[in-house]
């Protein structure tokens, strides 16, 4: 064979090669990420060939479901969602045009059968469509109204969880948004104008969590050995941090003070010195425990999720170099503060009240597939352990403190004589216009905790978390616990 024809041979093979690897690179390799492209509508006009599995809440109502249009070959189904907006976070939506988000988007592959390939195939011989599964979840209609009314149309979150089981009952954010809404209305949802209604307030925004995270200080101190419960430190007002004056409300001095009655009165330079004594690396580490740094473990697009942590004035994580001190009573600087998202606080309550282990949060109770057979439900995980039985104990006392006779007690009778545990917090964002986030966590009942919640509203101009978030909280709790 001679020289040119060996040349034009060799560029044969090589093109054939090229064509097979992009070919099998497209179709195989990289495959599911050219599936997952928002511009890649090819599987959404699959999936409205198929009937969608539905979605319910825990108590029977049904949040989405397909409607069938057109006949024969034009035959396709069409989301709807009869509760409108009180699930437009965080089940989101499902159109051709618009695409999917939320609790629609994570579970596509059980909502449309696609989880199961063996089932999928035996349709396809059969001659039979592909039919998606239906999913229950654990939220709680009656609550989540609830929640939607307490906020009363003001920007905020409440989420609510049970602690033994991680199951999430309320996740709302308002403003909300109707599902149905999308097709005609996305682009004004998405005007700076409009609120931000597509935004799940509950797991994506990240806010100063105030004087709520002093119950993260206090595990951290109690857990670790920095700090015991029965020690007194003095506790002055004002007393100065990394070069400026720190003070407590009304300018209050404790001497001799320990932590019951320091969480009790939420004492500002008590959990100030605290911090200080567990030092950087110890809280961080036990706020990783709780769930910082990271995503929450709970089924939504990774898109539509955000860590809690301490973030520098660049929008980064950061574990070194902040003021500790600031950090640890829940706020902080431009090179450090604590920020914190409804979920992730309502997980630091779920946790305390679970004897100190965290459970994997979920939105799953059950998953029944077209014949009617249960083919999954949920199954309570541990994410991780947090801090001792003990160390809970003792901050559960703590914060049953903080309702019978500290910053929440005006919030006592609020369950009926059911005894719970809280914490309150107000966050100070601008100090001359009088704007702060107001927050409460809490559980109930403490002897046998069965609910925990989170509540925060936004930017509240003149609020406290006492009286603005924590009535929201027990109302949700109150409404849980009749059912």
């Amino acid at each position: 064979m001679n020289v040119p024809i060996r040349r034009l041979m060799a560029a044969v093979l090589i093109l054939f090669a090229l064509l097979v690897w992009f070919t099998s690179k497209w179709s195989v390799f990289e495959a599911d990420d050219l599936q997952a492209k928002t511009e890649n509508k090819r599987p959404l006009f699959e999936a409205q060939q198929i009937k969608r599995g539905q979605i319910l809440t825990s108590d029977g109502e049904v949040i989405a479901n397909s409607v069938k249009e057109g006949k024969n070959e034009s035959i396709q189904y069409v989301r709807r969602y009869p509760q409108g907006s009180l699930f437009g976070n965080p089940i989101g939506y499902s159109f051709i045009s618009q695409g999917n988000s939320g609790f629609e988007q994570s579970e596509n592959s059980i909502l449309t059968g696609a989880d199961n390939e063996f089932t999928t195939l035996l349709d396809q011989i059969r001659g039979q469509n592909q039919e998606g599964s239906d999913i229950t979840t654990t939220l709680d209609a009656g609550a989540q109204q609830v929640a939607v009314d307490q906020l009363a149309g003001r920007p905020g979150a409440v989420v609510a969880i049970e602690p033994q089981t991680g199951a999430v009952r309320v996740m709302q954010s308002t403003p909300g948004y109707d599902p149905n809404d999308i097709p005609t209305k996305i682009s004004e949802f998405n005007k700076e104008s409009s609120g931000a209604p597509l935004v799940n307030r509950t797991i994506q925004s990240t806010y100063p969590p105030g004087s709520t995270f002093k119950v993260v200080t206090a595990a951290a101190a109690l857990d670790s050995g920095a700090v015991s419960a029965d020690e007194p430190i003095d506790s002055p007002s004002p007393m100065t941090f990394s070069g400026v004056p720190l003070s407590n409300d009304f300018d209050q001095s404790f001497p001799g003070l320990t932590m019951e009655p320091a969480l009790t009165d939420s004492v500002n330079t008590y959990f100030a010195q605290v911090g200080e004594r567990v030092g950087a690396e110890t809280l961080i580490e036990y706020m990783k425990r709780f769930g910082f740094y990271k995503d929450p473990e709970v089924q939504l697009p990774d898109t539509q999720k955000a860590p809690s942590g301490i973030y520098n004035s660049d929008g980064k994580l950061v574990d070194d170099g902040f003021d500790i001190a600031r950090v640890a009573i829940g706020q902080g600087g431009e090179e450090g503060q604590i920020r914190a998202t409804a979920t992730q606080m309502a997980e630091v309550a779920a946790t305390i009240a679970n004897g100190g282990k965290l459970m994997k949060p979920t939105l799953i109770q059950q998953v029944t597939d077209p014949d009617g057979r249960v083919s999954d439900e949920l199954d309570p995980e541990v994410q991780s352990d947090v801090i001792s039985e003990d160390t809970a104990s003792q901050l559960a006392q703590m914060m049953t403190s903080v309702v019978d006779e500290g910053t929440a007690a005006a919030l006592r009778g609020d369950l009926g004589g059911v005894t719970f545990a809280g914490k309150t917090g107000t966050a100070e964002i601008n100090i001359p216009n009088d704007i702060a986030q107001p927050w409460f966590i809490a559980f109930a009942p403490v002897d046998d905790p069965q609910i925990a919640v989170a509540a925060t509203v936004e930017r509240c101009q003149g609020c406290f978390g006492g009286d603005t978030a924590g009535p929201i909280a027990t109302a949700v709790m109150q409404e849980l616990l009749n059912e």
